[in-house]
Order: structure tokens, then sequence, then C-alpha cells
């Protein structure tokens, strides 16, 4: 599939989008959602209609200087997977300029059904030029959690400022079932224990949960995976790992965690 039709428009979304990593890797996104690759084919080759909307990310973090701000690195699995998989719910914590959110958005959208649901608790850049202290999260002067998702893409979601130690167990409390699940807001062993240990319960046989940065999280996804049976799918040499939950997967039943 490496030199199928769909790599071009793939290669002109990345292109569109500015970031070098963002090629789609097929052996990760094949690991977490197996599906026959006509149709892992059909969703890739739908990335060419993405560019305008990567020219519009592109731009808008342009505007605040052209530095580096903290982008995903597997945007285009990110939508793949939210199609592939046709969520009623998603759940990421951490947005930032809302990368990985644009991309969940795009294939909600394109699916014509799904919420997402999005945790932040922002950080604000020091001054009004970046600084060597200021993190790439940090959000730019008069710029808001998500700030470079395009407008037509924000219809529907449903954006909670806060920490998710407070706002995760009550949004686990709202929904029934989970179909999608991104970690990449405080990335410490007990934070991450602590979100995986709450969307557990909604998680079904076929949901797929993500943490990114794990090289600062120690051991926490790994138990996990181990204590729901599942294996630990890692993309490339990167600390960006996922699941695929198992059916029969073991301790799902285990009620939020609360405060």
């Amino acid at each position: 599939m490496r030199d199928a039709p769909w790599s071009r428009a793939a290669e002109d979304a990345r292109h569109a989008l500015g970031d070098r990593r963002a090629a789609p890797n097929l052996d990760w996104l094949s690991a977490l959602v197996p599906t026959p690759n006509a149709k892992i084919a059909r969703v890739l080759g739908e990335l060419g209609e993405l560019v305008p909307w990567e020219e519009e990310i592109r731009r808008r973090h342009q505007d605040e200087g052209g530095r580096s701000f903290a982008q995903f690195r597997a945007p285009f699995e990110l939508y793949a997977m939210a199609r592939l998989l046709a969520p009623d719910h998603i759940i990421e914590t951490g947005v930032s300029s809302g990368v990985s959110s644009a991309h969940f958005l795009a294939a909600l959208r394109r699916n014509g059904r799904g919420t997402l649901h999005s945790i932040d608790l922002p950080t604000a850049q020091r001054g009004v030029a970046f600084g060597a202290r200021d993190s790439p999260v940090a959000l730019p002067p008069g710029r808001a959690t998500g700030w470079a998702i395009p407008s037509a893409l924000r219809t529907g979601w449903d954006l909670r400022i806060g920490p998710s130690r407070k706002l995760l167990p009550k949004l686990i409390g709202e929904i029934d079932s989970l179909g999608l699940f991104l970690h990449d807001s405080l990335h410490t062993p007990a934070h991450l224990t602590f979100e995986l240990t709450t969307v557990a319960p909604r998680l079904r046989p076929g949901s797929v949960v993500l943490a990114d940065n794990t090289v600062w999280t120690g051991q926490a996804f790994p138990k996990f995976a181990a204590r729901i049976g599942a294996r630990v799918a890692r993309r490339g040499r990167s600390d960006l790992v996922g699941l695929r939950v198992p059916a029969g997967a073991r301790e799902l039943t285990r009620r939020p965690s609360t405060l």
C-alpha cells in the first residue's frame, strides 16, 4: 500500500500542514484498527480533501510568529481511526492549538455522527514574544484553547476547560461508551494511570486508547494494557503508543475514578 494512490493525498496533506512527521504509519494504524487494506486506502485517500484545513492550521501557526508550536505527530492516523471506528464519543485530554482536535473533528464531520469531548488546562505564554522558558503548548497572547482549529470544524465540539482530575470523571458519567481516547495532558505516571482508570468503565471491545509522550510516564501504560489483556502498539520508534481493547477484556467494569 505504500505506493498506492492514497499516498499522494497523504503527501499533499502533510505538505499543507507543514509537519514532516505526519506521514501515516500504516503498521501502527493497522495494529490498532484491523481493517481490510482496501477500506484503509479509501479513508487515507480522503486526506487530499483536508488540504484547505491543513493550510489554515499552518497559516494560523505562522501568524503567531512561525514558532514551533506543539503539534500531535500522527494527525492523519487520528483522522483514519475516527473514520474507521465511527465512534459515538471520542475523548482527548490536552488540546493546545488543536491539531489533534481538528483531525478528530474532520473525521466526525465526514462520519456525520459522533462527538469529540476535549479537556484542556491551558497555560499562557509569558510575554508577547515566545521565550525560552515558554512551553510549546502555551497559548499566545489573546488566544484560547484550540485557536488553530478551522472555524468550519468547531460545530458540535464539546470543549471543557479545567483539570482532568475534576472534569474527566464527570464527563465519563455522562456517556455510555467510549470508542477512542487520547491522553496528551499532564505526562506523569500517576496522572496517566488516573485517566486510564477513569475511562476504563466506558471502553468496549474494539475501543482504542492512545497516549503520547510516554517516555515521561514510565510503566503506566504497559501496566494498564496488561491488566486488561491488551497489546501495546508503538508508533515506530516514538513514545506515542496505543492499544485496542480485546474481546473479553479484564477489569473494565471498575467504577470511574473520583477525586
